[in-house]
Protein backbone atom coordinates (compact mmCIF):
# COMPACT_ATOMS: atom_id res chain seq x y z
CA UNK A 1 0.00 0.00 0.00
CA UNK A 2 0.82 3.20 -0.93
CA UNK A 3 2.40 5.07 2.02
CA UNK A 4 4.07 8.60 1.35
CA UNK A 5 2.97 11.40 3.02
CA UNK A 6 5.93 13.76 2.09
CA UNK A 7 5.75 16.82 -0.48
CA UNK A 8 7.02 15.20 -3.26
CA UNK A 9 7.00 15.98 -6.94
CA UNK A 10 8.40 14.42 -10.15
CA UNK A 11 7.78 14.40 -14.08
CA UNK A 12 6.53 12.31 -16.85
CA UNK A 13 8.77 10.69 -19.78
CA UNK A 14 8.52 7.85 -21.65
CA UNK A 15 12.12 6.26 -22.21
CA UNK A 16 10.93 6.25 -25.96
CA UNK A 17 11.22 10.08 -25.22
CA UNK A 18 14.63 10.66 -24.47
CA UNK A 19 16.73 12.39 -27.04
CA UNK A 20 19.42 10.08 -28.28
CA UNK A 21 21.25 8.92 -31.66
CA UNK A 22 19.61 5.61 -32.23
CA UNK A 23 16.17 6.88 -33.72
CA UNK A 24 14.22 6.25 -30.27
CA UNK A 25 15.28 6.92 -26.05
CA UNK A 26 16.67 3.99 -24.62
CA UNK A 27 18.19 2.66 -21.45
CA UNK A 28 21.47 4.51 -22.16
CA UNK A 29 23.44 7.79 -22.04
CA UNK A 30 20.72 10.21 -22.03
CA UNK A 31 18.48 8.96 -19.45
CA UNK A 32 20.78 9.04 -17.35
CA UNK A 33 21.30 12.65 -17.45
CA UNK A 34 17.72 13.02 -17.09
CA UNK A 35 18.21 11.51 -13.93
CA UNK A 36 20.65 14.26 -13.20
CA UNK A 37 18.15 16.37 -14.53
CA UNK A 38 15.44 15.54 -12.10
CA UNK A 39 18.00 15.47 -9.32
CA UNK A 40 19.10 18.85 -9.88
CA UNK A 41 16.04 20.44 -10.34
CA UNK A 42 14.79 18.85 -6.84
CA UNK A 43 12.04 16.10 -8.11
CA UNK A 44 11.87 12.62 -6.54
CA UNK A 45 9.76 10.81 -9.25
CA UNK A 46 10.24 10.02 -12.91
CA UNK A 47 6.89 8.48 -14.83
CA UNK A 48 7.28 6.21 -17.25
CA UNK A 49 4.63 4.24 -19.28
CA UNK A 50 4.73 0.37 -19.42
CA UNK A 51 8.03 -1.01 -20.91
CA UNK A 52 6.53 -3.85 -22.48
CA UNK A 53 7.44 -5.62 -26.03
CA UNK A 54 5.45 -3.45 -27.63
CA UNK A 55 3.53 -4.99 -31.20
CA UNK A 56 1.70 -3.22 -34.48
CA UNK A 57 0.36 -0.09 -32.72
CA UNK A 58 3.59 0.63 -31.34
CA UNK A 59 1.24 1.15 -28.09
CA UNK A 60 2.71 0.57 -24.95
CA UNK A 61 -0.39 -0.33 -23.60
CA UNK A 62 -0.77 -3.20 -25.96
CA UNK A 63 2.32 -5.58 -26.22
CA UNK A 64 3.44 -8.70 -26.76
CA UNK A 65 4.08 -9.85 -23.41
CA UNK A 66 3.00 -8.18 -19.36
CA UNK A 67 6.55 -9.63 -18.73
CA UNK A 68 8.99 -8.77 -21.39
CA UNK A 69 10.53 -5.23 -22.36
CA UNK A 70 10.76 -3.47 -24.93
CA UNK A 71 13.95 -4.48 -27.32
CA UNK A 72 14.07 -0.96 -28.96
CA UNK A 73 14.86 0.75 -25.44
CA UNK A 74 17.84 -0.92 -25.42
CA UNK A 75 21.12 1.16 -25.77
CA UNK A 76 23.42 -0.95 -28.57
CA UNK A 77 27.10 1.09 -27.45
CA UNK A 78 26.44 -0.66 -23.31
CA UNK A 79 26.58 -3.56 -25.82
CA UNK A 80 29.73 -2.57 -27.65
CA UNK A 81 31.38 -5.74 -25.93
CA UNK A 82 29.91 -7.78 -28.16
CA UNK A 83 29.89 -6.05 -30.63
CA UNK A 84 32.62 -5.31 -34.08
CA UNK A 85 34.87 -2.66 -33.31
CA UNK A 86 33.67 -0.69 -36.60
CA UNK A 87 30.19 -0.81 -35.64
CA UNK A 88 28.17 2.92 -35.54
CA UNK A 89 24.75 2.87 -35.30
CA UNK A 90 22.82 5.96 -35.52
CA UNK A 91 19.14 7.39 -37.36
CA UNK A 92 19.78 11.12 -38.60
CA UNK A 93 16.57 11.90 -38.35
CA UNK A 94 15.54 11.80 -34.34
CA UNK A 95 12.85 14.37 -33.89
CA UNK A 96 10.67 11.84 -33.85
CA UNK A 97 10.62 8.16 -33.80
CA UNK A 98 10.24 5.93 -36.74
CA UNK A 99 9.38 2.73 -35.21
CA UNK A 100 9.75 0.69 -38.45
CA UNK A 101 13.08 2.00 -38.87
CA UNK A 102 14.21 1.76 -35.69
CA UNK A 103 12.90 -1.73 -35.59
CA UNK A 104 14.67 -2.65 -39.44
CA UNK A 105 18.19 -1.22 -38.01
CA UNK A 106 18.20 -2.43 -34.18
CA UNK A 107 16.79 -5.72 -34.26
CA UNK A 108 19.02 -7.36 -36.47
CA UNK A 109 22.01 -5.76 -34.24
CA UNK A 110 21.01 -6.96 -30.82
CA UNK A 111 20.54 -10.51 -32.73
CA UNK A 112 24.40 -9.97 -33.25
CA UNK A 113 24.87 -9.29 -29.91
CA UNK A 114 23.23 -12.04 -28.72
CA UNK A 115 25.16 -14.46 -31.26
CA UNK A 116 28.38 -13.01 -29.88
CA UNK A 117 27.18 -12.96 -26.36
CA UNK A 118 26.74 -16.92 -26.91
CA UNK A 119 30.27 -17.41 -28.37
CA UNK A 120 32.15 -15.70 -25.42
CA UNK A 121 30.37 -18.46 -23.27
CA UNK A 122 29.89 -16.32 -20.14
CA UNK A 123 26.55 -16.97 -18.93
CA UNK A 124 26.17 -17.07 -14.98
CA UNK A 125 24.95 -13.98 -15.07
CA UNK A 126 22.24 -14.88 -17.97
CA UNK A 127 21.59 -18.27 -15.85
CA UNK A 128 20.39 -16.68 -12.46
CA UNK A 129 18.24 -14.09 -14.83
CA UNK A 130 17.19 -17.28 -16.64
CA UNK A 131 16.20 -18.84 -13.45
CA UNK A 132 14.66 -16.40 -11.62
CA UNK A 133 12.23 -15.23 -14.78
CA UNK A 134 11.53 -18.80 -15.85
CA UNK A 135 8.01 -18.66 -15.16
CA UNK A 136 7.38 -16.07 -18.21
CA UNK A 137 10.92 -15.89 -20.34
CA UNK A 138 11.15 -19.35 -22.26
CA UNK A 139 7.23 -18.74 -22.97
CA UNK A 140 8.32 -15.32 -24.38
CA UNK A 141 11.13 -16.14 -26.72
CA UNK A 142 9.15 -19.39 -28.05
CA UNK A 143 6.25 -16.84 -28.65
CA UNK A 144 7.92 -13.75 -30.20
CA UNK A 145 10.63 -16.93 -32.97
CA UNK A 146 7.41 -18.39 -33.53
CA UNK A 147 6.04 -15.04 -34.90
CA UNK A 148 9.67 -13.76 -36.51
CA UNK A 149 9.29 -17.12 -38.26
CA UNK A 150 5.84 -16.24 -39.76
CA UNK A 151 6.01 -13.56 -40.93
CA UNK A 152 4.98 -11.81 -37.72
CA UNK A 153 1.26 -12.62 -38.31
CA UNK A 154 -0.78 -12.86 -35.15
CA UNK A 155 -0.74 -15.96 -33.33
CA UNK A 156 -4.21 -16.78 -34.12
CA UNK A 157 -3.73 -16.52 -37.61
CA UNK A 158 -0.80 -19.39 -37.36
CA UNK A 159 -1.22 -22.90 -38.47
CA UNK A 160 -3.28 -25.11 -36.02
CA UNK A 161 -0.97 -27.13 -34.49
CA UNK A 162 0.80 -23.80 -33.45
CA UNK A 163 -2.45 -22.26 -32.43
CA UNK A 164 -3.25 -25.50 -29.93
CA UNK A 165 0.31 -25.47 -29.31
CA UNK A 166 0.50 -29.11 -30.48
CA UNK A 167 3.41 -31.13 -28.27
CA UNK A 168 5.31 -32.36 -31.08
CA UNK A 169 4.83 -29.72 -32.85
CA UNK A 170 6.05 -27.38 -30.29
CA UNK A 171 8.97 -29.58 -29.52
CA UNK A 172 10.07 -30.09 -32.97
CA UNK A 173 9.89 -26.16 -33.50
CA UNK A 174 11.72 -25.75 -30.43
CA UNK A 175 14.77 -28.07 -31.26
CA UNK A 176 15.09 -26.56 -35.03
CA UNK A 177 14.86 -23.05 -33.44
CA UNK A 178 16.46 -23.09 -30.45
CA UNK A 179 19.66 -20.46 -31.37
CA UNK A 180 16.74 -18.12 -31.74
CA UNK A 181 14.97 -18.55 -29.13
CA UNK A 182 17.86 -18.33 -27.01
CA UNK A 183 18.77 -15.21 -28.55
CA UNK A 184 15.28 -13.75 -28.09
CA UNK A 185 16.12 -14.62 -23.92
CA UNK A 186 19.86 -13.38 -24.13
CA UNK A 187 18.13 -9.78 -25.89
CA UNK A 188 15.89 -9.58 -22.29
CA UNK A 189 18.85 -10.21 -20.72
CA UNK A 190 20.60 -7.29 -22.22
CA UNK A 191 17.21 -4.88 -21.69
CA UNK A 192 16.98 -5.86 -17.59
CA UNK A 193 20.30 -5.79 -16.63
CA UNK A 194 20.60 -2.06 -18.58
CA UNK A 195 17.25 -1.25 -17.00
CA UNK A 196 18.07 -2.51 -13.04
CA UNK A 197 21.56 -0.68 -14.12
CA UNK A 198 19.47 3.04 -14.40
CA UNK A 199 17.03 1.91 -12.12
CA UNK A 200 19.53 1.64 -9.11
CA UNK A 201 21.30 4.74 -10.22
CA UNK A 202 18.10 6.83 -10.11
CA UNK A 203 17.43 5.39 -6.78
CA UNK A 204 20.96 6.29 -5.65
CA UNK A 205 19.57 9.58 -6.15
CA UNK A 206 16.60 9.60 -4.39
CA UNK A 207 14.54 9.41 -6.90
CA UNK A 208 11.65 6.70 -7.56
CA UNK A 209 10.79 5.05 -10.77
CA UNK A 210 6.93 5.08 -10.78
CA UNK A 211 5.56 2.38 -13.83
CA UNK A 212 2.39 1.73 -15.41
CA UNK A 213 0.76 -1.54 -14.98
CA UNK A 214 -1.87 -2.22 -18.36
CA UNK A 215 -5.24 -3.97 -16.90
CA UNK A 216 -5.22 -6.19 -19.92
CA UNK A 217 -3.37 -7.95 -22.16
CA UNK A 218 -3.05 -8.12 -26.10
CA UNK A 219 -4.45 -10.65 -27.63
CA UNK A 220 -1.43 -11.60 -29.37
CA UNK A 221 0.58 -12.17 -26.57
CA UNK A 222 2.89 -15.02 -25.23
CA UNK A 223 0.61 -14.37 -22.09
CA UNK A 224 -2.87 -15.38 -24.18
CA UNK A 225 -0.79 -18.51 -25.85
CA UNK A 226 0.73 -20.23 -22.75
CA UNK A 227 -1.91 -19.01 -19.74
CA UNK A 228 -4.98 -19.12 -21.97
CA UNK A 229 -6.71 -20.67 -19.45
CA UNK A 230 -6.51 -17.49 -17.59
CA UNK A 231 -8.91 -15.83 -20.37
CA UNK A 232 -12.34 -16.20 -21.65
CA UNK A 233 -11.30 -17.31 -25.05
CA UNK A 234 -11.88 -20.10 -27.29
CA UNK A 235 -9.95 -23.12 -28.42
CA UNK A 236 -8.68 -21.06 -31.42
CA UNK A 237 -7.46 -18.41 -28.73
CA UNK A 238 -10.44 -15.83 -30.03
CA UNK A 239 -12.01 -13.70 -27.40
CA UNK A 240 -15.63 -14.94 -26.40
CA UNK A 241 -15.75 -11.51 -24.82
CA UNK A 242 -13.98 -8.35 -25.13
CA UNK A 243 -13.27 -5.42 -22.72
CA UNK A 244 -13.84 -1.82 -23.08
CA UNK A 245 -16.53 0.75 -21.02
CA UNK A 246 -20.51 1.54 -21.77
CA UNK A 247 -21.93 4.47 -23.12
CA UNK A 248 -20.86 7.93 -21.19
CA UNK A 249 -20.52 11.58 -21.43
CA UNK A 250 -17.22 10.48 -23.26
CA UNK A 251 -18.63 8.75 -26.34
CA UNK A 252 -21.98 7.79 -27.22
CA UNK A 253 -21.15 4.09 -28.31
CA UNK A 254 -18.71 3.36 -25.14
CA UNK A 255 -14.99 2.33 -25.85
CA UNK A 256 -14.30 -1.08 -27.25
CA UNK A 257 -10.73 -1.73 -26.43
CA UNK A 258 -10.82 -5.62 -28.27
CA UNK A 259 -8.68 -6.77 -25.22
CA UNK A 260 -9.35 -10.11 -24.01
CA UNK A 261 -10.93 -10.00 -20.46
CA UNK A 262 -10.17 -12.22 -17.72
CA UNK A 263 -11.65 -15.38 -16.32
CA UNK A 264 -11.90 -14.55 -12.57
CA UNK A 265 -13.34 -17.78 -11.62
CA UNK A 266 -10.53 -19.65 -12.71
CA UNK A 267 -7.91 -17.42 -11.35
CA UNK A 268 -9.58 -16.89 -7.93
CA UNK A 269 -9.68 -20.98 -7.66
CA UNK A 270 -5.36 -20.63 -8.86
CA UNK A 271 -5.46 -18.26 -5.84
CA UNK A 272 -4.50 -15.61 -8.23
CA UNK A 273 -1.37 -17.11 -9.05
CA UNK A 274 -0.76 -15.01 -12.26
CA UNK A 275 -1.74 -12.26 -11.05
CA UNK A 276 0.70 -12.36 -8.10
CA UNK A 277 3.84 -12.60 -10.35
CA UNK A 278 3.10 -10.23 -12.46
CA UNK A 279 2.69 -7.88 -9.75
CA UNK A 280 5.47 -8.91 -7.77
CA UNK A 281 7.40 -8.70 -10.87
CA UNK A 282 6.50 -5.25 -11.78
CA UNK A 283 7.25 -4.43 -8.19
CA UNK A 284 10.26 -5.37 -8.21
CA UNK A 285 11.40 -3.44 -11.29
CA UNK A 286 9.35 -0.24 -10.32
CA UNK A 287 9.42 1.69 -7.44
CA UNK A 288 5.47 2.85 -7.46
CA UNK A 289 3.31 1.26 -10.10
CA UNK A 290 0.14 2.61 -11.41
CA UNK A 291 -2.71 0.00 -11.81
CA UNK A 292 -4.19 1.22 -15.22
CA UNK A 293 -8.22 0.95 -15.21
CA UNK A 294 -8.39 0.52 -11.78
CA UNK A 295 -12.51 -0.13 -11.69
CA UNK A 296 -12.08 -2.90 -13.33
CA UNK A 297 -10.83 -4.81 -10.61
CA UNK A 298 -13.96 -4.51 -8.70
CA UNK A 299 -16.25 -4.59 -12.17
CA UNK A 300 -15.54 -4.82 -15.71
CA UNK A 301 -18.07 -4.30 -19.03
CA UNK A 302 -17.16 -7.38 -21.29
CA UNK A 303 -19.05 -6.85 -24.91
CA UNK A 304 -19.51 -10.10 -27.17
CA UNK A 305 -16.65 -10.66 -29.60
CA UNK A 306 -18.13 -9.47 -32.78
CA UNK A 307 -19.96 -6.30 -31.95
CA UNK A 308 -19.36 -3.03 -33.72
CA UNK A 309 -19.42 -1.06 -30.47
CA UNK A 310 -19.36 -1.03 -27.02
CA UNK A 311 -23.53 -0.47 -26.18
CA UNK A 312 -24.44 -4.15 -26.33
CA UNK A 313 -22.02 -5.52 -22.92
CA UNK A 314 -22.59 -6.05 -19.24
CA UNK A 315 -20.75 -5.44 -15.66
CA UNK A 316 -19.12 -8.63 -14.46
CA UNK A 317 -17.86 -9.04 -11.04
CA UNK A 318 -14.16 -9.56 -10.01
CA UNK A 319 -13.89 -10.99 -6.68
CA UNK A 320 -12.19 -7.74 -5.63
CA UNK A 321 -12.08 -8.13 -1.80
CA UNK A 322 -10.08 -11.73 -1.79
CA UNK A 323 -7.88 -10.36 -4.55
CA UNK A 324 -7.13 -7.35 -3.02
CA UNK A 325 -6.52 -9.23 0.22
CA UNK A 326 -4.23 -12.16 -1.19
CA UNK A 327 -2.29 -9.45 -3.21
CA UNK A 328 -1.23 -7.61 0.23
CA UNK A 329 -0.96 -10.87 1.91
CA UNK A 330 1.53 -11.74 -0.72
CA UNK A 331 3.08 -8.29 -1.66
CA UNK A 332 2.88 -6.52 1.82
CA UNK A 333 5.44 -3.52 0.64
CA UNK A 334 3.07 -2.93 -2.75
CA UNK A 335 3.46 0.59 -3.72
CA UNK A 336 0.05 0.99 -5.82
CA UNK A 337 -1.66 3.66 -7.43
CA UNK A 338 -5.04 3.57 -8.48
CA UNK A 339 -5.82 4.87 -11.99
CA UNK A 340 -9.46 6.11 -11.20
CA UNK A 341 -10.55 8.49 -14.12
CA UNK A 342 -13.77 8.21 -15.94
CA UNK A 343 -16.64 8.01 -14.69
CA UNK A 344 -15.91 6.03 -11.25
CA UNK A 345 -19.05 4.67 -8.77
CA UNK A 346 -18.98 5.09 -5.31
CA UNK A 347 -17.67 1.55 -4.67
CA UNK A 348 -15.01 1.81 -6.52
CA UNK A 349 -13.85 5.16 -4.32
CA UNK A 350 -14.56 2.76 -1.26
CA UNK A 351 -12.30 0.15 -2.81
CA UNK A 352 -9.90 2.54 -3.27
CA UNK A 353 -9.63 4.32 0.09
CA UNK A 354 -10.34 0.65 1.73
CA UNK A 355 -6.48 -0.14 0.82
CA UNK A 356 -5.61 3.27 1.25
CA UNK A 357 -4.56 3.92 -2.59
CA UNK A 358 -4.12 7.44 -4.02
CA UNK A 359 -6.03 8.29 -7.10
CA UNK A 360 -5.51 10.89 -9.53
CA UNK A 361 -6.72 14.27 -10.33
CA UNK A 362 -6.28 15.92 -13.69
CA UNK A 363 -6.02 19.93 -13.83
CA UNK A 364 -7.15 19.87 -17.86
CA UNK A 365 -10.72 18.42 -16.68
CA UNK A 366 -10.72 20.93 -13.83
CA UNK A 367 -13.03 23.75 -15.49
CA UNK A 368 -15.73 22.29 -17.48
CA UNK A 369 -18.24 22.83 -14.63
CA UNK A 370 -18.70 24.94 -11.97
CA UNK A 371 -16.83 25.02 -8.21
CA UNK A 372 -17.20 21.79 -7.38
CA UNK A 373 -15.60 20.44 -9.98
CA UNK A 374 -13.11 17.52 -8.20
CA UNK A 375 -10.23 18.02 -10.39
CA UNK A 376 -10.66 22.21 -8.93
CA UNK A 377 -7.41 22.34 -6.31
CA UNK A 378 -9.42 23.42 -3.87
CA UNK A 379 -11.07 20.21 -3.80
CA UNK A 380 -8.42 18.17 -3.99
CA UNK A 381 -7.33 16.15 -0.88
CA UNK A 382 -4.08 15.12 0.45
CA UNK A 383 -4.45 11.27 -1.26
CA UNK A 384 -3.85 12.24 -4.68
CA UNK A 385 -0.93 12.36 -7.10
CA UNK A 386 -2.33 15.19 -8.95
CA UNK A 387 -1.30 16.03 -12.88
CA UNK A 388 -1.25 18.85 -15.65
CA UNK A 389 -2.51 16.27 -18.01
CA UNK A 390 -1.29 12.52 -18.70
CA UNK A 391 0.16 10.98 -21.80
CA UNK A 392 -3.93 10.52 -23.22
CA UNK A 393 -4.40 14.27 -22.85
CA UNK A 394 -2.97 16.97 -25.22
CA UNK A 395 0.01 19.26 -23.79
CA UNK A 396 -1.52 22.45 -21.72
CA UNK A 397 -0.64 24.84 -23.98
CA UNK A 398 -2.17 22.61 -26.85
CA UNK A 399 -5.36 22.10 -24.80
CA UNK A 400 -5.40 26.13 -23.94
CA UNK A 401 -5.88 27.09 -27.16
CA UNK A 402 -8.85 24.90 -28.46
CA UNK A 403 -10.47 26.35 -25.14
CA UNK A 404 -13.34 29.16 -25.79
CA UNK A 405 -12.87 32.57 -24.21
CA UNK A 406 -15.27 32.00 -20.99
CA UNK A 407 -12.79 29.03 -20.52
CA UNK A 408 -10.01 30.87 -20.98
CA UNK A 409 -11.33 33.62 -18.72
CA UNK A 410 -12.17 31.52 -15.88
CA UNK A 411 -8.78 29.76 -16.12
CA UNK A 412 -7.34 33.21 -15.67
CA UNK A 413 -9.39 34.16 -12.92
CA UNK A 414 -8.61 31.04 -10.93
CA UNK A 415 -4.56 30.93 -11.15
CA UNK A 416 -2.16 33.66 -12.05
CA UNK A 417 -1.36 32.68 -15.36
CA UNK A 418 1.43 33.94 -17.37
CA UNK A 419 -0.05 33.87 -20.81
CA UNK A 420 3.16 33.39 -22.86
CA UNK A 421 4.17 30.41 -20.35
CA UNK A 422 0.68 28.57 -20.43
CA UNK A 423 2.25 25.05 -19.49
CA UNK A 424 4.79 25.84 -16.63
CA UNK A 425 2.31 28.17 -15.39
CA UNK A 426 0.22 25.17 -14.63
CA UNK A 427 2.91 22.91 -13.32
CA UNK A 428 3.47 25.82 -11.33
CA UNK A 429 -0.37 26.04 -9.68
CA UNK A 430 -0.32 22.60 -9.32
CA UNK A 431 3.01 22.07 -7.23
CA UNK A 432 1.34 24.63 -5.01
CA UNK A 433 -1.84 22.83 -3.98
CA UNK A 434 -2.54 20.89 -1.27
CA UNK A 435 -1.48 17.22 -3.02
CA UNK A 436 0.63 15.27 -1.48
CA UNK A 437 1.92 14.32 -5.34
CA UNK A 438 2.38 16.26 -8.30
CA UNK A 439 3.52 15.28 -11.50
CA UNK A 440 3.61 16.90 -15.08
CA UNK A 441 4.63 15.40 -18.51
CA UNK A 442 8.00 17.29 -19.44
CA UNK A 443 5.97 18.93 -22.27
CA UNK A 444 4.14 20.97 -19.94
CA UNK A 445 7.34 22.29 -18.36
CA UNK A 446 8.35 23.02 -21.39
CA UNK A 447 5.07 25.06 -22.10
CA UNK A 448 5.23 22.79 -26.06
CA UNK A 449 2.45 22.89 -27.77
CA UNK A 450 0.07 20.07 -29.37
CA UNK A 451 2.86 18.39 -32.31
CA UNK A 452 4.47 17.47 -28.98
CA UNK A 453 1.25 15.66 -27.67
CA UNK A 454 2.29 11.45 -27.04
CA UNK A 455 -1.17 10.04 -27.59
CA UNK A 456 -4.70 10.84 -29.13
CA UNK A 457 -6.94 7.86 -27.70
CA UNK A 458 -9.12 6.29 -29.94
CA UNK A 459 -6.67 6.32 -32.78
CA UNK A 460 -3.73 4.49 -33.96
CA UNK A 461 -1.82 6.67 -36.06
CA UNK A 462 1.27 9.63 -34.68
CA UNK A 463 1.16 8.01 -31.25
CA UNK A 464 4.01 7.68 -28.98
CA UNK A 465 6.39 9.06 -31.11
CA UNK A 466 7.40 12.60 -29.48
CA UNK A 467 11.27 12.78 -28.38
CA UNK A 468 12.72 15.25 -26.66
CA UNK A 469 15.70 17.77 -28.58
CA UNK A 470 19.09 17.26 -27.50
CA UNK A 471 19.53 19.53 -24.40
CA UNK A 472 15.89 21.01 -23.96
CA UNK A 473 15.88 20.46 -21.30
CA UNK A 474 18.67 23.38 -19.93
CA UNK A 475 19.88 25.29 -17.19
CA UNK A 476 17.34 27.43 -17.18
CA UNK A 477 14.45 25.57 -17.42
CA UNK A 478 15.95 23.04 -14.18
CA UNK A 479 16.39 26.53 -12.37
CA UNK A 480 12.60 27.60 -12.43
CA UNK A 481 11.50 23.95 -11.80
CA UNK A 482 13.34 23.47 -9.09
CA UNK A 483 12.33 26.95 -7.52
CA UNK A 484 8.61 26.07 -7.66
CA UNK A 485 9.65 22.91 -6.07
CA UNK A 486 11.42 24.83 -3.37
CA UNK A 487 9.13 27.23 -3.07
CA UNK A 488 6.16 25.17 -3.04
CA UNK A 489 7.66 22.94 -0.28
CA UNK A 490 8.08 19.83 -2.23
CA UNK A 491 11.62 19.23 -1.55
CA UNK A 492 11.27 18.12 2.16
CA UNK A 493 12.99 14.98 2.66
Amino acid sequence: MHKQNTRESGLLLHISSLSGAEGIGTLGEEAYKFVDFLHKSKQYIWQILPLGHTGYSNSPYASFSAFAGNPLFINTHKLSDFLDENYNFEIKNNDFVDFDKVKEIKIPILKKAAQKFIKLNNFEEFNKFKLENNFWLHDYALFITVKQQFNCKSITEMPADIIHKKEKTISDFTENYKEEIFINEIIQFFFFKQWKELKAYANSKSIKIFGDLPLYISEDSSDLWSKRENFIIDENLKPLKIAGVPPDYFSETGQLWGNPVYDWKYLEQTNFDWWIKRLKFNSEIYDILRIDHFRGLLQFWAVDYGEKTAIKGEWCNVPSTKFFETIFKEIPNANFIAEDLGIITEDVVELRKKYDLPGMKILQFAFDSDSKNPFLPHNFSKNFIAYTGTHDNDTTLGWYSTLDQNTKDKIRKYFNIDIYNIGFSFVKSLWSSIANTTIAPVQDILSLHSDARMNTPGTTKNNWKWRLKTNELNNKVCENLREITELYGRNNK
